[in-house]
């Protein structure tokens, strides 16, 4: 994958990848912003795409994503609560699988940051909330310790 960002005037970017371009306008939306949208985005992709494959069908999701940042530089994403939302013709338990899916495997924004940060969700299904602030099952937002690994010299 590879983007080009060109600088246009004052603080607008015109952003260029393999298959088309947009306009970062900084900052009416930072990047910070274009970069929550596409986690969330990326995850939101999969509530769609799992389900199709299971001959399901979901409809009025609506994802929301909530960061808590650090004060200081670098302000990186500490937390991130997902609040997924939507309706489908497969089950609860479906439903909740296809987020765990998404989040544990399959969207690849989500899995860059997990070791770096707390990612929790919630989901309501069909009308019912079937998950409250869960959290991911990989990842947790800090290193793990693996202790020393013998490996090839370099």
């Amino acid at each position: 994958m590879k983007v080009s960002v060109t600088h246009k005037e004052g603080m607008k970017f015109e952003a260029k990848t393999a298959k088309s371009s947009f306009v970062i306008d900084c900052p009416v939306i930072s990047p910070v912003e274009y970069f929550l949208a596409g986690i969330i985005t990326c995850s939101a992709t999969d509530i769609v795409l799992l389900p199709k494959n299971q001959d399901k069908t979901v409809t009025d999701l609506v994802v929301d994503g909530e960061v808590v940042r650090n004060d200081t530089h670098p302000c990186k994403f500490n937390t991130l609560h997902l609040t997924y939302s939507f309706n489908s013709d497969g089950d609860d338990i479906m439903a909740a699988r296809w987020v765990m899916a998404s989040l544990e495997t399959y969207c690849s924004t989500i899995n860059t940051i997990r070791d770096t940060t707390a990612i929790s969700y919630s989901i309501t299904h069909n009308g019912k909330l079937i998950r409250e602030n869960e959290k991911m099952i990989s990842g947790g937002g800090s290193k793990i310790d693996m202790g020393e690994i013998e490996s090839c010299p370099s």
